[in-house]
């Protein structure tokens, strides 16, 4: 299983903030049937556009990916790990030439939008990335919370060439019901293009739980493109293939009625 999405550097932002919290968020993804990271510190998109603050901050993550690095080479060796960001696009333009903001050195980039809301005019500036070589990757779609769940935006970022990315705790409700039921719309709809993490190297991860699920559903060929064969294209900076849609299940009339019955009082 590959994982692209985590937050395990030590002390750049919030996820691990320690040498002991860079452990448990290695030994937790490994548990979890992880073998190869992308681990992904957040970065915002302003910042590639200032060359002193950004090498200057490239240098903190530096410093502490190769703290991560001796980490694991000592004590995980089964462990592939790269680096990336999870790049918040505060401004519509960053420069993206510097291999260490894209994904293990790709040409895909980890995008998320600022304060969990999507802006307007994001197709437009996905699809300018687009054309000047990057593959953007859309982190957790799901969890926006201007999200509409007609989905037309999902629609317009793929048109334009972009992934999709969802949380496996949204699969299983770690971020709540509306975040639970975006992210199953959108594997029913087979618009799902990879699964991963978001793990910050504290608390839950639902990694292990959500392949549960998913299998428990008959849709393990799906699991298998969302973690496995899409991740494995991304590290050659190739597009994903299509993922089938996951066969939606349909409540029984007795289940519909007795929960009918129980909302009438």
């Amino acid at each position: 299983m590959i994982d692209f999405h985590s937050h395990l550097m030590p002390a750049v932002d919030d996820g691990a903030a320690n040498i002991d919290e860079c452990r448990t968020g290695l030994t937790t993804l490994s548990e979890q049937g992880v073998r190869t990271i992308v681990t992904t510190p957040h970065f915002r998109a302003s910042q590639t556009v200032r060359p002193a603050e950004l090498e200057s901050s490239l240098i903190a993550h530096d410093v502490a990916f190769a703290t991560l690095l001796e980490l694991a080479a000592s004590e995980f060796p089964q462990l592939r790990i790269e680096r990336g960001i999870e790049l918040m696009l505060d401004v519509p333009a960053p420069v993206l030439s510097d291999e260490r903001l894209r994904l293990a050195g790709t040409s895909c980039v980890l995008i998320e939008f600022p304060h969990m809301n999507i802006p307007p005019h994001s197709t437009l500036a996905l699809r300018e990335m687009r054309a000047g070589g990057v593959i953007p990757i859309i982190a957790h779609p799901e969890r926006y919370s201007n999200m509409a769940e007609s989905f037309h935006l999902i629609e317009s970022w793929r048109d334009v060439g972009a992934g999709i990315q969802i949380n496996s705790g949204s699969v299983v409700g770690q971020y709540g019901d509306r975040a639970r039921k975006l992210a199953w719309a959108i594997l029913y709809r087979g618009w799902a293009d990879y699964l991963s993490s978001d793990y910050h190297s504290r608390g839950r991860c639902s990694i292990s739980q959500c392949a549960a699920v998913l299998s428990e559903r008959g849709a393990g060929g799906q699991l298998q493109m969302l973690t496995l064969t899409n991740p494995e294209r991304m590290l050659s900076s190739e597009p994903p293939l299509p993922v089938e849609p996951v066969e939606e299940v349909q409540e029984s009339f007795w289940r519909r009625l007795l929960k009918n019955t129980i909302a009438q009082g």
